[in-house]
C-alpha cells in the first residue's frame, strides 16, 4: 500500500472519528490538561472563605462538558425549535460540517438552526437543552466549578443556548458566548464578529469583569424540575440516524398499539402490548385485593394518582383490570377519541366539579390527577384538595413512566399529539404501585389540605420522590410564559 493510499485512509479515519463525535489526539490532550489545571487549583486553595471570594473563569465546552461534539445540541434547537425539517437538514449537511473548520462548521450549524427563528419565541436554552447539559456535565469540573462563589463562564456556542442553563442551575455570574444578530425581532443565523474573551485583550476582559461584579447579585443553583420537548436522549449523529430511521416504523407501531388497547378485552389486550414493547409493571399489596374483593359498594373506589402523561388513567386501569372513568382538565378530541376508557372534563369551577365527581363515583370507579399537569422529574407538584372533600375512600396511586426515544409530554408543543409520540417509543414501562386504601378519610379529623398533603406525601414516598410547593400555573409559566390556559 503506497503512502497516497495510507493519507487517504487516515483521513476518512479522522473523518469517521469526527462525525460520530468522538474525542480527536490534541483537542483530547488539551481537555485532559484543563482537568487537571482544575483540580490542582482545587488542591491549592483548600479555605472556603478563600474559594467564596476567589473568582473561577472556565470553559463550558472543554471544562465542564464531557462532550466534544456540538452537533447534539444544535439538534435539540433544530428538531424542538425549528421542526422536523430543520432538523433533517441539519442533519444531512453535518458531514459537510465535519469537513470544514471548527469555526466554519458551527456558523453552518447556528445558520441552519436559527435563520428565521424569532427572538422572543425562543426558550429552548431554558426549557429543553438544560436537561441535557445536566446529563453531560463532568464530575471533576463540576465538582471545582461549585466550589467558587464567582463563576464566568466562557462558551464557543450562542448565548442564548447556554446562558439560562449556567446562571439558573450551577449559579453562574456571567456568561460570554456569541451573540446572534436580530433583524426586525427573528434571527438572521449570523452570529457577531465579536469572540468570547479568550480571545480579546486582557485589559478589556478585566474592565468587563469589574463591570460584572461591581454590580452582582447573588445567584443561587436550583434543581431541574420543568423541562419541555420531545427528544429524551442525546441527539448524537448515530443516535439521530437511528431516530430517522425508526420515525416511520414507530408510527405504524402507534397505530398498532391504539387498535390493539381499543379493540380487545384487557386479559388480550396486555399481553399483545407486552410483545409490542409498551410494558406494565404493577405493584398491588395483598390487602388491597383482599379489599376489593370482598367489598361490595354503593359507589366507585376513587383512585388518586401522580401525573406522567395523559396514559396514566388507562395504565391504572389495566392493573386493576377493570374499566374505570378518568376526569381531566384539558383534552384534545383526538386523545379522546382514542382513549379506550371514558373520560370527563373538569370546569376549573369547584362547585360543578365536586358535583360531577359526586356523580361519577355513583356510577363506578374514578381516577383522578390533583397535580393538573404532568412532571418528568422525580418530584411530586402540589395536589388539589378538591378530591378529599368527595369521597370517603380514596386509594393513592403512584406512577412513573420510563421512554426510550420520546417524551409523551409537552408545555409548548402540539398537545394532541402527546399520546401518539409516547406510543412511538421502541420501549415504554409504567410502573404501577397501588397503595394501601385510605378509609374513612373525611371523617379524620384534618382538613382536605392536609389529607392532600398526606397523600402526596404517600405517593412521593412510594416512588422515592420529592414533594413541592409547584403547580400547573408555576410549570407553564417556566416552560411556556401562560399559565396554562386551554
Amino acid at each position: 500500500m503506497d503512502r497516497k493510499m495510507l493519507q487517504h485512509l487516515f483521513f476518512l479515519y479522522k473523518f469517521v472519528l469526527k462525525l460520530l463525535g468522538y474525542p480527536q489526539g490534541q483537542h483530547c490532550k488539551n481537555r485532559s490538561l484543563k482537568y487537571m489545571r482544575y483540580e490542582s487549583m482545587a488542591d491549592k486553595h483548600r479555605s472556603e472563605e478563600l474559594l467564596k471570594t476567589t473568582t473561577l473563569v472556565f470553559e463550558v465546552e472543554g471544562g465542564l462538558l464531557r462532550s466534544t461534539s456540538l452537533f447534539p445540541y444544535f439538534m435539540l434547537v433544530a428538531f424542538e425549535g425549528g421542526g422536523v425539517l430543520r432538523g433533517l437538514v441539519l442533519f444531512l449537511l453535518y458531514p459537510l460540517v465535519c469537513l470544514v473548520s471548527r469555526e466554519m462548521g458551527l456558523k453552518i450549524m447556528v445558520f441552519i438552526c436559527f435563520f428565521g427563528v424569532k427572538k422572543g419565541s425562543f426558550v429552548i436554552g431554558r426549557t429543553v437543552l438544560p436537561k441535557f447539559f445536566m446529563e453531560d456535565l463532568g464530575f471533576e469540573g463540576f465538582e471545582v466549578v461549585m466550589r467558587f462563589g464567582r463563576k464566568v463562564g466562557l462558551s464557543e456556542l450562542p448565548r442564548v443556548m447556554v446562558e439560562g442553563f449556567l446562571k439558573d442551575y450551577l449559579g453562574v455570574d456571567c456568561v460570554f458566548g456569541r451573540d446572534l444578530k436580530v433583524v426586525c425581532g427573528y434571527f438572521v443565523g449570523l452570529m457577531e464578529e465579536e469572540v468570547p474573551p479568550r480571545s480579546r485583550s486582557r485589559s478589556r476582559f478585566s474592565f468587563l469583569m469589574n463591570d460584572v461584579f461591581g454590580e452582582r447579585k447573588d445567584k443561587y443553583p436550583k434543581p431541574l424540575i420543568f423541562h419541555d420537548g420531545r427528544i429524551a436522549f442525546m441527539p448524537t449523529f448515530p443516535r439521530t440516524l437511528a431516530m430517522i430511521m425508526w420515525v416511520p416504523f414507530g408510527f405504524g407501531l402507534s397505530l398498532l398499539r391504539i387498535i390493539v388497547a381499543i379493540s380487545f378485552p384487557y386479559i388480550m389486550s396486555i399481553p399483545v402490548l407486552s410483545f409490542t414493547g409498551l410494558r406494565g409493571r404493577p405493584y398491588i399489596p395483598s390487602t388491597t385485593e383482599n379489599n376489593h374483593k370482598k367489598e361490595k359498594k354503593d359507589r366507585g373506589t376513587l383512585y388518586v394518582c401522580n401525573h406522567r402523561t395523559l396514559l396514566d388513567p388507562i395504565y391504572i386501569s389495566l392493573a386493576i383490570m377493570k374499566p374505570l372513568r378518568a376526569v381531566t382538565y384539558s383534552l384534545s378530541p383526538l386523545s379522546e377519541f382514542l382513549s379506550p376508557i371514558k373520560t370527563s372534563h373538569l370546569s376549573r369551577n369547584k362547585e360543578k366539579d365536586s358535583k360531577m365527581m359526586d356523580s361519577l363515583l355513583s356510577q363506578g370507579d374514578l381516577v383522578v390527577c390533583p397535580e393538573g399537569t404532568t412532571c418528568r422529574e422525580p418530584y411530586v407538584l402540589r395536589f388539589s384538595p378538591l378530591f378529599a372533600e368527595i369521597s370517603n375512600e380514596i386509594v393513592p396511586v403512584a406512577l412513573d413512566a420510563e421512554v426510550s426515544m420520546f417524551y409523551g409530554t409537552t408545555a409548548s408543543g402540539l398537545k394532541f399529539l402527546d399520546p401518539v409520540f409516547f406510543l412511538m417509543n421502541p420501549i415504554g414501562v409504567y410502573h404501577i404501585m397501588i397503595l394501601e386504601n385510605l378509609l374513612n378519610a373525611n371523617a379524620r379529623r384534618e382538613s382536605s389540605i392536609e389529607t392532600a398533603n398526606r397523600v402526596q406525601k404517600q405517593i412521593a414516598d412510594a416512588l422515592g420522590f420529592q414533594c413541592t410547593n409547584l403547580t400547573r400555573r408555576d410549570k407553564y409559566m417556566i416552560l411556556a410564559g401562560n399559565e396554562g390556559a386551554i
